[in-house]
């Protein structure tokens, strides 16, 4: 099985390749070019280096959030695009959830590793405001909301690493109340959006591209000012 996978849920963004039960290449984004500039022209990249083409793509994966509204707009449009084009299924992975897979691959991942076993990942979502979920022994615990951080900070203890570009961002704050940060930071997530929409697959759950929705947990700008309108 071949999975392309896509994450546009930040400015950098990542491509990854998954054939069988390996993820084989990962490659950050180009963060000094806009996301509609770059895309799909480096998923075409990716699958040349490897001797693939669009036919052989037997699933589609990408991010759904949260993160950019833009982002997740082009990444959602360009996936679904070539899935529709080429009759295959199109799985949408949360960028919460892939975050949380590339700190914690296995269910008792930081457990097994003497390390916390918590896992809160965090987005960022500007206005001094996150995206946070956490995540124990790999099964999440605190479903996706945005706050500012040190609201969430009281709320999730002290033995707990965290990850994402929010982490990256507050650091200085999460150090100071007790937390730990992952390095990197804040990884690219394609592959492990490769590596859950194979576990999806192998679970029977194949959707069509027409099914993905985003997951925005924060309502879009102009979503609010037409109904203040």
């Amino acid at each position: 099985m071949v999975i392309l996978a896509l994450d546009t849920t930040t400015r950098a963004g990542s491509t990854a390749l998954m054939r069988g039960a390996e993820v084989v290449d990962v490659q950050a984004s180009d963060a000094a070019r806009p996301q509609a500039e770059r895309l799909p022209a480096e998923l075409m990249a990716l699958l040349d280096r490897h001797g693939l083409e669009l036919p052989q793509i037997d699933i589609y994966a990408v991010a759904t959030g949260p993160g950019s509204f833009t982002g997740l707009r082009i990444g959602i449009a360009t996936m679904q695009g070539l899935a529709l084009a080429q009759g295959k299924p199109l799985m949408g992975i949360s960028a919460l959830d892939a975050l949380a897979w590339t700190a914690d691959p296995r269910p008792e991942g930081l457990k097994t590793r003497g390390c916390v076993a918590r896992v809160a990942t965090w987005i960022d979502a500007w206005r001094g405001e996150v995206y946070a979920a956490l995540y124990e022994n790999g099964a999440e615990v605190m479903p996706p909301t945005v706050d500012a951080p040190a609201h969430l900070l009281p709320r999730l203890g002290t033995a707990t690493l965290f990850v994402g570009d929010g982490a990256a961002v507050y650091a200085d704050l999460i150090t100071a109340a007790g937390g730990h940060v992952a390095d990197p930071a804040a990884p690219p997530i394609a592959g492990a959006i490769a590596t859950l929409a194979s576990r999806e697959a192998a679970a029977g759950r194949c959707p069509p591209p027409h099914a993905i929705r985003p997951l925005y947990v924060r309502r879009p700008d102009a979503e609010v000012a037409r109904e203040a309108r």
